[in-house]
């Protein structure tokens, strides 16, 4: 081929590629902005979506007190001034609590040791020096005195970490107050921009945001409550020390923090009256492992079908999908979020009658079967109750 022969069209670039490079770049570089915006953000993000968990929850309080005459913003302010109150109270009584604790152990700590080496000399045939431990304890370069001064310089930044805690929290309900007092106004500026159809859709969903948020919220309040008393009732009868406040701890912790808030709530009591009783602690916590299957098995089945219907497979997974997201706040999240999705997906397309079957076959409760046998009936499926009981009760 000459020098001077013109380059074959199969040479040249076509055009679409310096479109498609483009397009990538373009990509890449909005990618990095939502990026950096997002770790900007994220603080105010996840204020936001707590502001909206807490609207969604105490709105049920306060639509009822605006009906009897009250003004929103008043309605509004007592109930959110009455969840920091008892959050306040709590984080106090688990304070002063810890505190205590302590303290005690500080000033007793030769008395604690002697007892927790003869129990385990004794029940389970070591051969453990109290004095070497004690020895070790209190010299200056041993690993407990070293871990104790360790942790000496991390108070500031403590009180740093919970000051800003707070700041947030206030944060979070300053936004709560403003969505729920004006929120018949925010509902009716987005719903002038549709028309009549979309509004009763959107309505429809926001009032089972309502509904299965305040379901959530009720019902792991009644489950903290009763934990927290049985809990109170074996605290007190085995004498450990500061029964009220560690059953306000296995109580809202065991509830409010889902999949691992048991075993947290379960071990700290536990671990303080173990300090002072190794055969008390061995009590509680057993009685901890039978409560939990009574929860399992009688009262959360109960309170969950008339509050929050939900599957526990479900809710499992979405409080494990939440916590991978947003950490503890995306778990505690995660639950009511997923009663929602679920009534809305099971209120979408044709229901149709389930043939019978012994692979869906329900067995009935005793409390169905009660029913049906005062209504003359004698099926026994729970397709057929449920038929009986549209509320879903039971």
């Amino acid at each position: 081929m000459s020098d001077d022969a013109s380059p074959s069209p199969y040479d040249r670039m076509p055009r679409w590629v310096w479109k498609a490079v483009l397009i990538f770049w373009l990509g890449a570089i909005v990618a990095l902005a939502v990026r950096e915006l997002w770790a900007g953000l994220h603080g105010l993000f996840m204020l936001l979506l707590v502001s909206l968990f807490l609207s969604l929850a105490i709105e049920p309080g306060v639509n009822r007190l605006a009906r009897r005459g009250w003004k929103r913003g008043t309605a509004t302010g007592v109930i959110l001034l009455g969840v920091l109150i008892a959050f306040l109270a709590f984080l106090v009584a688990i304070g002063a609590m810890v505190g205590q604790q302590i303290a005690d152990l500080l000033q007793n700590s030769e008395k604690y040791v002697d007892r927790t080496v003869r129990f385990l000399n004794g029940n389970f045939g070591t051969h453990i020096d109290a004095t070497e431990v004690k020895d070790s304890i209190n010299d200056p370069a041993g690993p407990v005195q070293r871990f104790i001064d360790s942790q000496q310089g991390r108070v500031v930044d403590l009180s740093v970490a919970a000051l800003g805690l707070l700041v947030q929290a206030l944060s979070a309900l300053l936004f709560t107050f403003y969505l729920v007092a004006d929120a018949p106004k925010l509902r009716r500026s987005i719903l002038s921009r549709l028309n009549a159809d979309k509004q009763r859709t959107v309505l429809d969903a926001w009032e089972l945001a309502i509904e299965k948020t305040g379901g959530y919220l009720y019902s792991r309040a009644l489950l903290a409550g009763f934990s927290a008393i049985f809990h109170w009732i074996v605290l007190q009868s085995v004498g450990a020390p500061a029964p009220i406040a560690l059953a306000l701890w296995v109580g809202v912790v065991s509830q409010f923090l889902p999949v691992v808030g048991t075993y947290l709530a379960g071990a700290l009591p536990v671990l303080i009256t173990f300090v002072d009783s190794p055969a008390k602690a061995l009590i509680l916590l057993v009685f901890v492992l039978v409560y939990q299957q009574l929860e399992n098995y009688l009262f959360l089945p109960r309170i969950t079908a008339r509050t929050m219907d939900l599957h526990p497979a479900i809710a499992f997974g979405s409080a494990i999908g939440g916590a991978a997201v947003l950490g503890a706040i995306g778990a505690i999240l995660a639950i009511p979020g997923a009663a929602m999705m679920q009534a809305l997906l099971s209120q979408a397309g044709t229901r149709h009658e389930v043939i019978d079957s012994t692979l869906t076959r329900i067995q009935l409760t005793r409390r169905q079967r009660r029913r049906l046998r005062k209504l003359g009936r004698d099926d026994d499926t729970a397709e057929t109750a449920s038929r009986q009981e549209p509320d879903g009760e039971g």
